[in-house]
């Protein structure tokens, strides 16, 4: 395990390469089960989950031809620990097709608790109803503490509370790969 700038340590599980098969292999899986790009729509969650979906976009165009119309979800003010956040940071919702009636694939980088998937849904019904909604997620690393599956996962990661998974993506950080940091606390 390698020292992070911090002094923590940290180990990657997946690099550059891996990121890009999982996100071509979730992209050929979110067209076998919509039967192509018809009604469907990728909503990214800000961040990364909107330059993931931006991503995924272009894999399903190489794959399919055409891409699906993408949104971008800010979930900042859906948040069931805003109070506790000390100045949240409010990104821009673009939505520039309606969801009423589409299938909707939320895309997130990492799933932990599902508070973040919570808000998101919360968020989305109140653009409209969405004829369905399906979970993509590049990092699945448990520890759920609300009833939320994803339906396309990259990777499976077991972690412990202790320990924080990072997406970093070239766009938004130097580095391209996905890492386990340990946070040296006990987390209960």
């Amino acid at each position: 395990m390698a020292v992070n700038s911090n002094g923590k340590p940290e180990r990657q599980i997946m690099d550059a390469q891996e990121i890009q098969r999982s996100l071509s292999r979730i992209a050929h899986e979110i067209l076998e089960r919509n039967r192509g790009v018809g009604s469907l729509v990728l909503v990214g969650i800000h961040t990364r989950g909107v330059i993931l979906s931006q991503r995924l976009a272009e894999n399903i165009r190489r794959f399919e031809g055409s891409q699906p119309p993408l949104a971008e979800l800010d979930i900042n003010l859906y948040r069931d620990d805003l109070q506790a956040r000390e100045n949240p940071r409010v990104r821009p919702t673009k939505f520039p097709v309606d969801v009423r009636g589409k299938r909707v694939v939320l895309v997130d980088d990492v799933l932990f608790t599902g508070r973040t998937i919570r808000a998101a849904l919360d968020a989305l019904s109140d653009l409209g109803r969405p004829r369905q909604v399906q979970l993509a997620i590049l990092v699945d690393r448990g520890h759920r503490e609300l009833p939320i599956r994803a339906d396309y996962v990259g990777k499976n990661v077991p972690t412990s509370l202790d320990e924080e998974v990072k997406v970093r993506l070239t766009e938004t950080d130097q580095y391209e790969d996905v890492i386990i940091v340990k946070l040296g606390r006990e987390v209960k």
